[in-house]
């Protein structure tokens, strides 16, 4: 179950708090952290209290003026929460969306980053950090949980202490720390779609003043989709990771901590698969049924959730992630002094069929790339008469180099090509038309920041933080287009059959592009604590989200590339909040309640303009958008026998104002409207299509209106092959309502509402065995990640099927 601080149902009397066990309790003590005995860790555990270090200090969950959900070890073993795509299904406000792991998304509340393709100069909104490490790039998300202690995520503006890219929340992950004492865990899951999933860690002293741990875990199973055209499933997992902790306490202040880690991911993945044909104002020898027609072609099914695709280009899905950091913990005796030094890297080798068909149309898509980053923080915490303060200093530097490629195919031309333009017949036009293309981003930001706790009285404490900070970026993008004959294909002139060859694929270049900027993060929190078991408070907080570059190409008009579209601003957050964290009966029943209201000014949203295949998507800013709503969170355990939870979500958004909008498929396509023609009605081949849409007052992509989760576990004593234990069922479920699938939302990408509940029954023992049963999707909800509108506007929708029902079994031991 899910221990959400914000909403905890399981652990609540007999499990200690996920990063706090008997063990630890008589661990050396780290620097600035408060030693504790075994029988105060007990108390703690049975008062419900959770242990977080959301303000980089340790505190009891419900004293912090902050949302937060918290997910502890047995909770994410139990409902088969390996990765962030999992995660999310247990928490309401958090949303994942991928369409490979390249292109992904977390969200909270609907922020963080735009829906659609990867732009490698821009940064993501939701922060994500593991042992106090920040990583750039969110493919991270994709990649199985490594021997974690607990993740907590925070919700709204955490700009102070988290950075500048925090703008919508952050995601803080927890690895067991080596400990003094031998101990190991192991988990064995098999189940249904061959899926096999091994976990396992081990830890313990290697002298006096050193302990070590290491930990590995991999994950297999079959592809969810058949691929008819080479006989076998795709989307399959394939994921192995390895990491390892080394502790040296080498002072009675000082504690040092190495760690290593390395993932990989590399299945056959990912296929979007035809999901339904929505006209467009293309003309209609144009759209998706003409230009199928014209090849006697058809697609395996039309039913996506027959889970049949006929793609003929190479899939592949490689991601490669590590890295090590150090991290120093020093009491030098007014507080505690912290430094994080880390390396990290990203190698990403895909290969996709763009044109989301069994015709060669395009043959080769991929994009590789490979991230390096480099962080260092420094922090500073420590406390007075009445007050306590967080301050410090972070540098963050990063090199990308992409290099892609995409070719087309001998279908490309009458695909791709107008039927009226004689060209169009001869294949030979577009076939082997390959773009190379070379980008690059050197990425340097600095940051001073600091953060200030100061009790006015007992129950009254004001809280004020500010980040200072400096962004400079410097990208390159240029793309060489060549015919199949090896030609270089001119950015502007030349024959009929380089025009049409360039309408294709553009090249384009632009060099050592430029953003530097410096900007301010300010917050205050007041809160008002009448009780031990009430917490009042309300929030106001500036942030942003950093400017960057489009790095996926620009406009081109003429043949000259727009640089003027090149950068593109920072996301300006104005964000206030309220809430209550309460609990009663004891301390038996949690309810939390917040509501917040955050407007972005300058929000960055991906543009496309759909006629043709010139470029992947580029980013611009719209106006201004708002998001607000309303979150509760209540668990309950009215004995050791069971605890319950539900958590639940409001959430209303809209762009305030986007007038320059890309138009949505259905109205785009058609000729330019004149006095005389004036925009024709959506979905109407040859229709004139706007240039651009006002879509103010629409839905924001990604973000149900309303969304829950909740779940119960019942127990009882029990004697199974001479150990006693106690027999346990548990039920959990999440469900959402309608929400849209595209920037400009489109009557052919809104996903319908959906609920998946998820069963297990098993024995555990005090000792640390654990065999349980389990079945997620139990209902075999037919359900959509993503749907997406595909290149060239010819009305095909493509999609991601959600995962359909798995079961299986899963055979834990601890000791």
């Amino acid at each position: 179950m899910l221990l959400l601080a914000g909403a905890s149902p399981a652990a609540l009397a007999q499990e200690t708090p996920p990063d706090v066990t008997v063990q630890e309790a008589q661990r050396p003590t780290v620097p600035g952290e408060t030693q504790r005995d075994p029988e105060d860790v007990q108390r703690s555990s049975a008062s419900a209290d959770i242990v977080v270090t959301a303000r980089r200090r340790e505190e009891q969950v419900q004293d912090v003026p902050i949302p937060i959900s918290v997910v502890g070890v047995k909770e994410l073993d139990n409902t088969g929460s390996f990765n962030v795509a999992r995660l999310a299904q247990l928490q309401p406000t958090l949303q994942f969306y991928s369409t490979n792991p390249r292109n992904s998304s977390v969200n909270i509340r609907g922020l963080g980053a735009p829906l659609g393709l990867t732009n490698d100069g821009i940064d993501q909104g939701v922060g994500v950090y593991i042992d106090q490490v920040y990583l750039s790039r969110v493919a991270v998300a994709t990649l199985d949980f490594l021997d974690v202690a607990q993740i907590e995520t925070l919700r709204g503006p955490q700009g102070t202490l988290y950075g500048k890219n925090t703008v919508a929340g952050a995601i803080n992950i927890t690895s067991k720390a080596p400990s003094f004492n031998f101990e190991g865990r192991a988990e064995l899951s098999v189940g249904n779609l061959e899926f096999k999933q091994a976990k396992a860690s081990i830890s313990g002293p290697l002298g006096k003043d050193v302990a070590v741990r290491l930990g590995v875990a991999a994950t297999s199973r079959r592809g969810t989709v058949f691929n008819v055209a080479t006989g076998n499933y795709v989307n399959e997992q394939d994921n192995i990771g390895l990491r390892g902790a080394l502790l040296w306490r080498a002072t009675d202040n000082l504690n040092l901590t190495l760690s290593a880690d390395y993932s990989r991911q590399n299945p056959e993945c990912c296929a979007q698969i035809y999901v339904k044909y929505g006209p467009t104002q293309r003309a209609a020898n144009r759209q998706y049924p003409a230009l199928t027609a014209a090849f006697g072609y058809a697609p395996p099914s039309t039913n996506p959730f027959d889970r049949l695709t006929d793609l003929d280009a190479d899939l592949n899905a490689r991601n490669t992630l590590g890295g090590v950091s150090l991290r120093a913990e020093w009491d030098v005796g007014p507080g505690t002094l912290t430094s994080v030094t880390a390396w990290r890297f990203w190698d990403w080798l895909p290969a996709n069929d763009r044109d989301f068909t069994g015709l060669p149309i395009t043959t080769l898509s991929q994009n590789p790339t490979r991230q390096d980053q480099f962080t260092q923080e420094f922090r500073f915490a420590g406390e007075g008469k009445g007050f306590d303060y967080v301050i410090g200093a972070f540098a963050f530097y990063q090199d990308i180099h992409t290099t892609g490629t995409q070719r087309q195919g001998p279908a490309a031309s009458r695909w791709l090509i107008n039927p009226s333009n004689a060209l169009s017949n001869d294949p030979t036009v577009l076939d082997g038309l390959t773009a190379e293309n070379d980008i690059r981003l050197k990425n340097f930001s600095g940051a001073l920041f600091g953060k200030l706790n100061w009790n006015v009285t007992d129950e009254i404490t004001l809280s004020p933080g500010i980040r200072v900070n400096y962004d400079d970026k410097v990208g390159s993008y240029i793309s060489i287009v060549r015919d199949g004959q090896g030609n270089l294909v001119p950015a502007t002139g030349g024959t009929p059959r380089q025009v049409e060859q360039r309408t294709a694929l553009q090249p384009q270049a632009f060099e050592d592009e430029a953003y530097r900027a410096w900007n301010v993060s300010y917050d205050l929190t007041a809160s008002y604590k009448p009780s031990r078991d009430v917490l009042l408070y309300a929030t106001y907080a500036h942030t942003f989200k950093s400017g960057g570059l489009n790095l996926n190409g620009v406009p081109v008009v003429a043949g000259v590339a727009q640089t003027q579209l090149a950068q593109v601003d920072p996301e300006k957050v104005d964000h206030f909040e309220i809430g209550a964290k309460t609990q009663f009966w004891d301390r038996k029943a949690t309810f939390n309640i917040t509501g917040f209201w955050t407007i972005i000014k300058d929000y960055q949203a991906l543009v496309n303009d759909g006629q043709n295949t010139t470029l992947r998507g580029y980013l611009a800013n719209a106006g201004e958008v708002r998001v607000r709503g309303i979150e509760a969170d209540f668990s309950i355990r009215p004995s050791e026998r069971l605890n319950l939870y539900v958590n639940g979500a409001y959430t209303d958004h809209e762009y305030v104002e986007f007038t320059n909008a890309p138009c949505p498929p259905e109205l785009s396509g058609g000729p330019a409207p004149t006095a005389a023609n004036p925009v024709g009605a959506p979905g109407v081949p040859g229709a004139p299509s706007p240039v651009v849409c006002d879509i103010s007052g629409q839905w924001l992509p990604g973000i149900s209106n309303w969304a829950f989760s909740y779940g119960a576990e019942y127990n009882v004593p029990a004697k199974i092959f001479g150990k006693d234990g106690e027999v346990y069922l548990g039920v959990d479920a999440n469900s959402r309502s309608k929400f849209s699938s595209n920037a400009s939302r489109s009557i052919y990408t809104d996903i319908d509402g959906y609920t998946l509940a998820n069963f297990r029954l098993g024995f555990r023992t005090d000792e640390g065995l654990n065999i349980f049963g389990w079945v997620r999707n139990a209902f075999d909800e037919q359900y959509f990640d993503v749907l997406a509108t595909t290149p060239g506007n010819t009305g095909l929708i493509s999609g991601n099927v959600g995962d359909p029902r798995t079961y299986g079994v899963t055979v834990g031991l601890s000791f």
